[in-house]
């Protein structure tokens, strides 16, 4: 692969964009500058730099980022900034999106990936992945509420009830739900249904891997192919 479509394709601009940092000297492999765009490049195992940051290449993008609240899944945000704007350019330019969404003033786990069948499968509702939020509630969580939950709620403009795959009490006003679904709000109204309300909302599983422990809110790292692995590694509800 020739050294300036290389760079295309990890997100640093376009094949005039690219040629430009080539030329400039301002790209490297093993710490020796290549100014030739037209240099033959195998992918494979490819470790280089740009502008002194290295870089692994990488066919697809696999992502999590620890969301923080008071930010949106959009490239364009309308009210606060957009979870983009936690990455570095270069992923941005590669076209990584949502898998899936967070509400602005949700937190947890969030993947993003410009892999179109990974997105598709790990966001379709019909695919049945379990998704597990933590909810810190407005009022004490009631036997009653947990009931209804797990047995299923109407929601305004669903044909029939919706349930929870698994709920239960973590605390007196917490409780941990999980859903197969993605519909909208679906667990603010889940809970309202059941005659409580969400003040904060937390999502620390999707599929079988947790958020990791080390990442703080606004951090993000590569899915390693071990992480996919468990993401995959789920009983079927």
């Amino acid at each position: 692969m020739k050294l300036e479509r290389l760079l295309q394709s990890q997100g640093f601009g376009s094949r005039k964009e690219c040629r430009a940092l080539i030329r400039a000297g301002l790209v490297a492999f093993d710490g020796n500058p290549e100014d030739n765009p037209f240099a033959e490049i195998s992918p494979e195992n490819c470790t280089f730099s740009v502008d002194g940051e290295d870089w692994q290449y990488r066919e697809n993008a696999y992502l999590v980022l620890h969301k923080p609240a008071n930010h949106e899944c959009s490239h364009q945000p309308q009210f606060h900034p957009s979870v983009f704007a936690l990455l570095p350019a270069p992923l941005v330019g590669r076209g990584v999106q949502c898998v899936g969404r967070l509400d602005q003033d949700s937190t947890g786990l969030l993947l993003l990936s410009d892999d179109g069948q990974f997105i598709h499968y790990w966001s379709s509702g019909k695919k049945r992945v379990p998704k597990v939020y933590e909810v810190a509630t407005a009022e004490p969580v009631t036997d009653t509420q947990i009931a209804a939950l797990l047995a299923g709620v109407h929601l305004h403009d669903e044909p029939a009830p919706v349930a929870a795959v698994a709920c239960g009490r973590t605390g007196e006003r917490a409780l941990r739900l999980t859903v197969t679904e993605g519909k909208y709000h679906q667990v603010k109204r889940m809970v309202a249904a059941a005659g409580n309300h969400v003040e904060r909302l937390h999502r620390s599983r999707v599929g079988g891997f947790d958020l990791p422990a080390e990442l703080a809110p606004g951090e993000w790292r590569w899915l390693d192919e071990a992480d996919l692995v468990r993401l995959a590694d789920f009983p079927t509800p």
